[in-house]
């Protein structure tokens, strides 16, 4: 007998649409970063930075990297130093990270429950689109959306409102999961409930209960787990 949509509806156990932010949050990038990073810094005849010193600044984008890398460089200059930066990034994409830890279980539990999920990301959405394919991701993301996809990016909730109409759930019906500040404000704006990744990149001084998500978690392989995710307040 054919359940009505309403008694399937009902009978999920996790949320109807979830959409991630994808560096630090699906996908553990940081050693790509770091290898683009070295690559400039060897040219200039420095030393190679630590995984450590990269990580924290993953989440804030290319221009937050490479000031990392060259804290002597003014920050009035540090954009011109993003191209190269990209340019290099893009040959060492997907070489070197993978996803985290409980990232596949999760992702295999959502599509097994019916649930739609895609990410929404900052990430030059040509970077984010060649990336995918490498991670059987391509075939499987319901939306990707990127950082230059759209006329705003996050914390603005116009990517996260379009990805959310594109696998056509409503906003209030779906969990943005991230791990910056930027993400839980971006779901916020939108109308969505957020998660946390705490698993992700931030800076030793970042607070991340501050940030006021609806959940927090500290493992991707938690969210197996149908009532640590947030729910629609009744």
């Amino acid at each position: 007998m054919t359940e009505s949509p309403i008694t399937n509806h009902q009978s999920r156990s996790f949320p109807r649409g979830v959409l991630f932010d994808l560096d630090g949050t699906l996908l553990d990038s940081a050693p790509d970063m770091l290898a683009t990073v070295n690559r400039m810094r060897v040219a200039r005849g420095r030393a190679a930075m630590t995984l450590a010193g990269i990580r924290p600044h993953v989440s804030r984008g290319a221009r937050a990297m490479a000031s990392a890398a060259f804290p002597d460089v003014p920050p009035e200059r540090v954009p011109e130093l993003v191209p190269e930066f990209l340019g290099i990034y893009r040959e060492e994409l997907g070489r070197h990270g993978r996803p985290f830890d409980g990232v596949e279980a999760m992702l295999a539990a959502l599509e097994a429950d019916g649930a739609r999920w895609g990410i929404v990301t900052n990430k030059p959405e040509s970077l984010a689109r060649d990336l995918l394919p490498q991670l059987g991701w391509d075939t499987r993301s319901g939306v990707l959306v990127g950082g230059d996809s759209l006329s705003e990016r996050k914390p603005h909730p116009l990517p996260l409102l379009h990805a959310a109409q594109v696998i056509g759930i409503a906003p209030a019906d779906c969990v943005y999961v991230g791990d910056d500040r930027r993400d839980i404000d971006a779901a916020r704006a939108a109308g969505m409930l957020s998660v946390v990744a705490l698993w992700g990149y931030r800076l030793d001084d970042d607070d991340p209960a501050a940030w006021q998500g609806d959940a927090m978690i500290a493992q991707p392989v938690d969210l197996l787990d149908p009532s640590a995710w947030p729910r629609p307040r009744p």
